[in-house]
């Protein structure tokens, strides 16, 4: 089951995520991250990065707030941390605004924590392990498990505080009571369902969420409210808590150390598995700042330094009034943990090497190992390719070396001049076409002003206006071509001047005109030929119609005249 959810829009191929997993749980494919839910230690880190808050825990609010409304008893077992989420508030005010919300009963983790405390003891009063690695933290027990699984045998066999305290809520009210951790750990999910302790987990900014949505104001105090009698394992959120609550005669056997934060507690692990490490009792934490610094405290506004000193000072303080019930329930807070081995198919050095070459990486200073892509070096990712973990484009040099190339190789053949300019004019970059173009006025073209090349270019209208001009034509300044120009302005007040050579189609087009003015005035000569000749015919036409009419008239005067006798 997978506890983080992701928003497929929101993801803008960053590789953050990627880059921020410690154990490169993150797949990366048709441009989407996603979860590899067998990998993940569910730290959180992934949700903290990610810029466009694309990745959230699925909130158990609305399970609990549900169970309240169908009247079910609910228990909270409230983590030390609420020191510094709920600054100066008493443990009895957040107690009775709880109550309020609808839980029946109101405990700290602490309870079961002094328990886990005493079993750790009794495993270094043993002596039988060669090291011990403490088992508050879930993310430690799956990274362990799953990542150095064969490390899991040096892993206490002690149930978490919460754990432990939800047994002995139950062991005091009942199965029937359902058990609410709240604190400031996503992990802690992964013990929800686990022989029915843990019933759900809020985180508590969930739990101010909550609170502000039900209107509930931290000023009363529960008068029944019962705090722990053994106020010290109330450090167990900070550095060093755990190991400050263990007796110091108990633990003589064990070199005691804290490690918090996945990078430090990776770093230890890796010399426990070459040997290097033998008697210790270590206190491990997945978040820098053990628990102050978990993913359910962020967004709370308070530094952890300041944090922790809240933390430390509810320590020291303990409100008058009975012990709660549970204090000295007796449970079983032994539990067992099994390792297990992500299993993957592992590349060839030959496979490895075909990876890279597709990538460009055919020399070893080819591999820059940038972390761009969100893994460490470039083996590192060819490895992740080939398990289908990666997509084989996630190279950002490779990737920008490709998109140059492209556009070198656009910018090269195209047959139009592309000049960089300036908001002086000057030439910034011009392409071969642009060279071609202005060869016989300059050999080097960079740094040379475009009003010595060409007539008339318009740049500075475009930069006030800030809008194109497209398609004027202009001419060289040695009159040998003629260009179309089109000015575009860029943001920083440079200017991108497109050039067409339209030489030999303006030549075309003048000998077209040309010809065409030959041909009407031919066609004018002819014309006004054919009417010289018509006029002529038409003069001669009528000299002979008219002697035709003389001598016919004479001819028919004749005929009608009278013969004498």
């Amino acid at each position: 089951m997978g506890f983080i959810e992701f928003q497929p829009a929101n993801c803008k191929n960053c590789y953050k995520c990627i880059r921020y997993c410690a154990v490169k749980a993150i797949s990366f494919q048709n441009e989407q991250a996603r979860v590899i839910d067998n990998e993940c230690i569910l730290c959180g880190r992934c949700t903290m990065v990610c810029p466009q808050n694309a990745k959230q825990i699925k909130s158990d609010l609305e399970t609990v707030q549900t169970a309240v409304q169908n009247h079910q008893k609910l228990i909270a077992s409230l983590a030390p941390s609420y020191a510094a989420a709920f600054q100066g508030v008493s443990f009895a005010v957040l107690s009775n605004a709880l109550k309020r919300l609808g839980f029946a009963q109101v405990e700290e983790t602490a309870i079961g924590a002094t328990e886990v405390s005493r079993q750790y003891e009794q495993l270094m009063q043993e002596g039988k392990m060669e090291n011990i690695l403490s088992t508050c933290c879930p993310s430690i027990i799956a990274l362990v498990e799953k990542h150095y699984p064969e490390l899991t045998q040096y892993l206490a066999p002690v149930a978490s505080p919460s754990t432990v305290h939800a047994r002995m809520i139950h062991a005091i009210y009942g199965n029937r009571a359902k058990v609410v951790f709240i604190g400031p750990c996503f992990a802690k999910k992964l013990e929800t369902g686990k022989r029915g302790d843990l019933f759900a987990v809020l985180t508590l900014a969930e739990l101010q969420q909550w609170m502000k949505e039900a209107g509930i104001e931290l000023l009363k105090s529960d008068e029944k409210a019962a705090e722990i009698q053994q106020t010290k394992s109330r450090l167990y959120p900070v550095p060093g808590g755990i190991v400050s609550t263990l007796d110091v005669r108990a633990r003589k056997r064990y070199r005691c150390l804290s490690v918090d934060g996945l990078d430090r507690c990776m770093q230890t692990l890796e010399a426990m598995r070459t040997h290097r490490m033998k008697g210790y009792f270590i206190e491990m934490s997945a978040c820098t700042g053990s628990c102050l610094g978990g993913p359910g405290m962020e967004g709370l506004g308070l530094p952890l330094v300041l944090a922790r000193e809240e933390v430390v000072e509810r320590a020291r303080k303990r409100m008058e009034g009975p012990a709660p019930l549970t204090e000295n329930a007796k449970v079983d807070a032994l539990a067992e943990y099994h390792a297990k081995p992500i299993k993957r198919k592992q590349p060839t050095e030959a496979q490895i090497q075909l990876i890279l070459e597709k990538l460009g990486k055919r020399k070893e200073q080819d591999c820059l190992n940038c972390g761009t892509c969100g893994y460490s070096t470039c083996r590192e990712k060819a490895i992740a390719v080939f398990q289908g973990k990666a997509d084989l484009f996630m190279c950002l040099p490779y990737m920008r070396e490709k998109a140059e190339s492209m556009s070198n190789l656009i910018l090269e053949h195209t047959p139009n001049g592309i000049v960089l300019l300036n908001d002086k004019g000057c030439i910034l970059e011009a392409n071969a076409a642009a060279k071609a173009l202005f060869l016989d006025m300059a050999d080097e073209l960079k740094g040379v002003h475009i009003e010595s090349l060409l007539n008339e270019v318009p740049y500075k209208q475009v930069q006030q206006s800030g809008r194109p001009l497209l398609e004027q034509t202009t001419a060289t300044e040695d009159q040998k071509h003629i260009v179309e120009q089109s000015v575009v302005p860029l943001p920083n007040g440079d200017c991108l001047l497109l050039l067409k050579d339209i030489t030999e189609e303006e030549r075309k087009r003048h000998e077209l005109e040309l010809l065409r003015g030959e041909t009407v005035e031919t066609a004018q000569r002819v014309i006004e030929k054919q009417m010289r000749v018509a006029q002529e015919i038409a003069s001669l036409l009528g000299e002979t119609t008219g002697e035709t009419k003389m001598a016919l008239t004479k001819l028919k005067q004749s005929i009608l005249r009278e013969p004498r006798q």
